[in-house]
């Protein structure tokens, strides 16, 4: 493969960024998008320049780490995919790709395509978590669980917290993920005695870290590589007119 590559460079959060553009040749069809990186920081450090920050850990799509802008849209066009399982044979045909990082005032650049993320960890700190006993693992039949409710609580689980819900909001909304950590919390016996502070002191986090309210846009669910659905904000504004009127008083601001 052969194509034209623009990609974001920036020395640090306050310095001024651009794009720069490269010629790249002789890419594998059946390379990552991150090992086409890979192969071009190496032919740059060939050259004496500086090669490109990114974020990477896992490369399996686990861990949510890659988080790129590719086209402008978040983890690439390839649906339910994160940015290191894209596969260049899925760009084929494009003669020019665009690398940025999440765009989002709470997403502040550290360096090129890597973005300051800790905004989602002050999230899940200011409620995610529950009152059980820590040590041995209890009997998995003591609390029995209706299946209706560990199904949706697993499908909130499986957020990997990469940000593509808020790169892809047009408010840069961090609702999905918040949603999505409130929920599968809530949803068992086990997250209810912190349910009503939980959902409040979340949504108090996501407010006061930047990130924007969620007007329905809908793009977030698109953009999310595990496929969480909206209907986790539904849930969550529920639970928050719910707290917000019987639990404790609150302003509320993400309905």
């Amino acid at each position: 493969m052969e194509f034209t590559l623009h990609v974001w460079r920036q020395s640090g959060p306050a310095a001024p960024g651009r794009f720069e553009t490269l010629s790249v040749k002789d890419i594998s069809e059946h390379m990552s998008f991150l090992e086409m990186l890979d192969l071009v920081n190496e032919r740059l450090i060939a050259e004496g320049k500086e090669p490109i920050a990114f974020d990477h850990d896992c490369r399996e799509g686990i861990c949510g780490t890659c988080g790129l802008m590719i086209n402008g849209v978040p983890h690439g066009p390839l649906g339910l995919t994160t940015a290191c399982q894209l596969h260049m044979r899925h760009l084929k045909g494009a003669k020019e790709i665009w690398v940025e990082p999440w765009r989002a005032r709470a997403f502040p650049v550290i360096k090129d395509l890597v973005v300051d993320r800790s905004a989602l960890d002050r999230i899940i700190q200011a409620g995610g978590y529950i009152s059980v006993r820590t040590g041995s693992a209890p009997e998995a039949n003591s609390i029995p669980v209706k299946k209706i409710d560990a199904d949706m609580a697993m499908d909130a689980a499986i957020c990997i917290g990469c940000g593509a819900c808020v790169a892809a909001c047009p408010n840069g909304s961090a609702m999905l993920f918040t949603a999505a950590k409130v929920s599968h919390l809530g949803l068992l016996p086990q997250g209810q005695p912190e349910r009503f502070d939980r959902v409040l002191s979340m949504v108090e986090a996501h407010d006061r870290e930047g990130f924007g309210n969620c007007t329905n846009h809908g793009a977030c669910q698109n953009a999310c590589p595990k496929g969480i659905s909206v209907d986790f904000i539904a849930r969550l504004n529920r639970d928050l007119v719910k707290a917000a009127l019987t639990y404790k008083p609150y302003e509320i601001t993400a309905v």
